[in-house]
């Protein structure tokens, strides 16, 4: 009969202080805390390859396209609008 090993961990020591919060001014959020218009973009860039991976389970989709419906609604609305080049104002140079 084959004697169990008898395993011993390290304790691990833990910090003597813990580190101080960095607190935002008030109004403001706490750094690491916002997203950009840019963050929500790969986000639901994220969400399509996850879902065209297969990522989700079948009962999951309903809850993650009525998501990423809000998301792609949200960013149309707050997206800046491109102007189209013959939209785009006529400079000095165009005017000679």
């Amino acid at each position: 009969m084959a004697k169990a090993k008898k395993t011993t961990t390290k304790k691990e020591e833990a910090p003597k202080e813990a580190p101080q919060a960095t607190q935002a001014p008030a109004g403001q959020a706490p750094s690491g805390a916002d997203l950009s218009i840019a963050d929500l973009k790969n986000l639901a860039t994220i969400i399509d390859v996850a879902s065209t991976r297969g990522a989700f389970r079948a009962n999951e989709m309903a809850t993650v396209g009525v998501m990423f419906n809000k998301l792609q609604a949200f960013l149309a609305k707050v997206a800046p609008q491109e102007t189209k080049p013959e939209d785009a104002p006529a400079t000095a140079e165009a005017k000679k």
